[in-house]
């Protein structure tokens, strides 16, 4: 008998755990305060990695649904379903610590800046995702109508990343194509975030696709229950 493969969740769980208590080392301790915006500057570090796990989330949704389109297979279907998710959550995250930085720094809680606004845009299109697949019961054609969706849907996640370059904006561009406007213990830090919550998405998107798969599996059973009273009942 062939061994049952490892599984690499525990592994991944310790990493992921390491990574996040580095990160927090490197961000409260390590980092300097900023001169001007001073400890609030710190919240940046976490408000571009939540950035950074929405975007992967909604570039997997978007791979994820036309893998499905092309195929028909619905494990692609439910890759994206909990990719989606877990884009919403660390977008409403952004936003939230997107609020929380604005206040101190420009005395308001919210301004209908470029930035901000796609991003609320983002927040509202994959919301309007769920909306949509829990209103669609029939199952092939839900996850055709998720998939169109989640493609459509990524069309704003450039204009997100884009907007304060293409527009006025208020809101800082750190990160230029020659040169970063940081000092070398803040990019250290920065790098320390953002492996953290790459490796904090991939954990949460492995055990939320099982989770789904597994629910998956088991309103398919209850289906065939479902229908063997009926079939017996014919045959009889």
């Amino acid at each position: 008998m062939k061994p049952l493969p490892r599984n690499p969740e525990p592994i991944l769980t310790l990493c992921t755990a390491l990574l996040l208590a580095a990160a927090l080392y490197a961000v409260f301790l390590h980092a300097p305060a900023e001169r001007v915006m001073g400890l609030v500057q710190k919240i940046f570090y976490f408000h571009l990695s939540c950035a950074l796990a929405a975007f992967l989330s909604f570039t997997t949704a978007c791979a994820a649904g036309v893998a499905y389109l092309v195929s028909r297979n619905l494990k692609w279907d439910i890759l994206g379903a909990a990719a989606v998710e877990i884009g919403l959550v660390f977008t409403t995250l952004v936003l939230a610590t997107g609020m929380l930085w604005g206040r101190p720094v420009w005395n308001a809680w919210w301004t209908w800046d470029p930035r901000l606004t796609t991003s609320l845009i983002l927040w509202f299109i994959f919301a309007s995702y769920f909306i949509l697949r829990s209103a669609v019961e029939q199952r092939q054609r839900r996850a055709t109508y998720c998939a169109v969706m989640a493609i459509v849907g990524f069309v704003d996640v450039p204009i997100v990343f884009l907007s304060a370059r293409l527009w006025r904006s208020i809101h800082p561009v750190v990160i230029k194509a020659d040169s970063i406007n940081m000092a070398p213990a803040m990019v250290t830090a920065l790098l320390a975030s953002l492996a953290a919550f790459t490796a904090l998405w991939v954990l949460l998107l492995q055990r939320r696709v099982r989770t789904l798969a597994l629910a998956e599996r088991i309103l398919t059973m209850e289906h065939r229950l479902d229908r063997e009273p009926a079939l017996s009942t014919e045959r009889k």
